[in-house]
């Protein structure tokens, strides 16, 4: 199995020496750190224990590269707290330690180093010290280990502690995309641009095509290393080299994330849960400009305290709502650092709940509070269809398309069908031809729906339904047209309405006559049954039916639908209308005619008229109808 673990203490604690003792690896490779004996970047170095492989992270310590050693931190499954047997715990042993605590890091061995430079009492005295450190924290439990990098003694131990560390780290989850946050990029000759970093998640393999973000550009994976071996292919948890084709190296930066093409999507507002360090001198308050670390970025941001009081005590924890000044690539899951904007200082840590989150007004607050809980319950993503529901919800009747659910969640696609499949059994989500809508939305879109139908008959009584486009513009203007479409199609089923061509009326809705309204029905219909071709102009037709009553042109004129929706009057243009045997009788003539007199069967104006008996006022819009 492959692990990562990565150093952790303070400067001049002897963290790269303890590296070079396990594995022979001078993780110092920059001439600077060289010539000044200190750790500036991130170093690396592989050890190979037979049924472990371990990819060492080795982090500086002076505090004014924390940032540096944060890019290295993120994707570490085992941190070594290194701490100078003669010196004790410092400063930066206690801010790398609270780092490592706030991004979730869950298992760790301390190394007291330099025992050769301390005698027993004062190693005893150390451990006390780093005990009353780590008390209650993930490393609580952890092995002490004194070791000298210089002449060796307590070396083996360690190796053997790390073996059997890594042995009880349970296999990486395999939900997520291909995603490798890089921490260095550099150029060979003859190869191009090559990438470095800890694969967080996921399996990228030689040929295939990849996207950086946040950038977006399309590159293609030309080779790959792992342990200084080319490999086909990698998999999460291994030191990954990336030799990419389609870029150069100076279009790629320390913070980018190598990623499957399409997937994820780049962000700029995150909702958070974080906790601000008990040390820390000031409250996180609203507004407040603040470094985020996350993976191997570093992003400036204002943070935004989703609470009334706007403000998180030190030692105390909240949701928060992050905006960063520049867009970044993130998931669900992934955990953070906050440092102060000046003096640089770590002051708090969290883990993302919702990486691309919509601005929040403070009216909402207190949906948006049961929102983010309902994801801490779920944080585990032991019930990813409770997730993918939750995060629905958010979306309400406008509902995602699988791309968008895949950019949301950051799982890969078949783990996220298998959410969705979960919740189309249990019908807590509504498919919508391609967009999936949580059921409790999809069924508010029905009510709203059915209560504008209703609301319409109320209103319009005579007529036969309400128009489907009007329809869908009152209730689901600025949702996906196929979502209205399925809410229509649910209410077919259940037998709440009925559509009849381009309308849409309730099951229950009847268009019963009173006497006067009949008398008119029959007024119209006489009058287009026996003007034959030569019929009136709608409006006169609308007057002469009400003369002598106490109802208007516009009620004629509902009634008058209802006789054409029936089918017994046809519209010919939006003057002329005439009924439905007169035209049947209309086309035999002509089809007769046409046959008898015409060779080529074409019948033009004058020959019309002679059959119709009618003027040229009807001949031509009669004439443009048969066409």
């Amino acid at each position: 199995m492959d692990i990562i673990v990565g150093t952790a203490g303070h400067i001049d604690h002897g963290k790269t020496a303890l590296v070079k003792a396990l594995t022979g690896v001078d993780a110092d490779r920059l001439p600077e750190e060289k010539k000044r004996g200190i750790t500036i970047d991130l170093g690396f170095a592989e050890l190979d224990l037979g049924d472990v492989r371990i990819g060492f992270v080795d982090v500086p310590g002076h505090e004014k590269f924390v940032k540096n050693m944060l890019a290295g931190a993120s994707g570490i499954d085992v941190v070594v707290l290194v701490v100078a047997a003669d010196e004790g715990v410092m400063p930066q042993t206690r801010e790398h330690f609270e780092i490592c605590r706030l991004l979730k890091t869950k298992r760790g061995i301390i190394v007291l180093t330099k025992k050769d430079l301390a005698d027993r009492e004062l190693i005893e005295l150390v451990e006390l010290d780093v005990k009353e450190l780590v008390k209650n924290s993930f490393l609580e439990n952890s092995q002490i280990i004194s070791v000298s990098s210089k002449t060796g003694e307590g070396i083996e131990e360690l190796r053997s502690a790390l073996r059997e560390t890594a042995r009880k780290i349970p296999k990486r989850r395999d939900d997520f995309v291909p995603r490798l946050p890089i921490d260095r990029t550099f150029s060979i000759k003859g190869f191009g641009a090559v990438v470095t970093g800890t694969l967080a998640s996921g399996e990228i393999a030689t040929g295939s095509e990849k996207q950086l973000l946040p950038i977006g550009k399309k590159v293609r994976v030309r080779g790959l290393q792992t342990h200084g071996k080319d490999v086909g292919k990698v998999r999460a948890g291994q030191r990954t080299a990336v030799n990419l084709g389609g870029i150069d190296n100076d279009e790629i930066d320390r913070g980018m994330v190598l990623t499957e093409p399409e997937t994820l999507r780049a962000t700029q507002i995150i909702d958070s849960e974080i906790e601000v360090l008990d040390t820390a001198k000031r409250p996180l308050r609203s507004r407040q400009r603040v470094r985020v670390h996350l993976g191997t970025v570093e992003a400036l941001a204002r943070i935004d305290v989703l609470d009334d009081s706007r403000e998180i005590a030190p030692g105390e924890s909240g949701f928060v709502q992050i905006r960063l000044e520049r867009p970044i690539a993130a998931v669900p899951g992934e955990h953070f650092i906050l440092r102060q904007y000046s003096p640089q200082i770590t002051i708090a840590g969290g883990g993302i709940l919702d990486a691309l989150a919509r601005k929040h007004q403070r009216k909402d607050l207190p949906g948006v509070i049961e929102y983010l809980s309902a994801l801490i319950k779920n944080e585990d993503e032991t019930d990813s269809a409770a997730r993918l529901r939750i995060f629905l919800e958010t979306e309400k009747d406008a509902g995602s398309k699988f791309r968008d659910l895949q950019a949301r969640t950051g799982w890969k696609a078949s783990f996220l069908s298998t959410a969705i499949k979960k919740n189309l059994e249990s019908k807590s989500i509504i498919e919508c031809e391609g967009v999936y809508v949580a059921r409790t939305p999809f069924d508010e879109l029905k009510l709203r729906i059915l209560s504008e139908i209703q609301h319409f008959h109320k209103t319009d009584p005579l007529a036969a339904g309400i128009l489907r486009e009007t329809l869908r513009e009152k209730t689901s203007a600025g949702i996906p047209v196929e979502v209205f479409k399925t809410a229509i199609g649910y209410l077919e089923k259940e037998g709440r309405v009925i559509s009849e061509s381009d309308t849409v009326r309730a099951e229950s809705h009847s268009t019963e006559l009173s006497a006067g309204e009949k008398k008119i029905e029959k007024r119209l219909t006489d009058i287009y049954t026996e003007s034959g071709l030569k019929v009136p102009t709608l409006k006169a037709a609308l007057n002469d039916s009400v003369a002598g009553t106490n109802l208007s042109e516009d009620d004629a004129r509902k009634i008058f639908q209802l006789i054409v929706n029936s089918g017994k009057v046809l519209k010919i243009t939006d003057d002329f209308y005439f009924g439905n045997e007169v035209i049947k009788e209309l086309v035999g003539k002509v089809r007769s005619y046409a046959e008898e007199k015409t060779p080529d069967r074409l019948i033009g104006v004058p020959e019309f008229k002679e059959v119709a008996g009618v003027s040229r006022k009807y001949a031509i819009p009669l004439l443009e109808y048969l066409d």
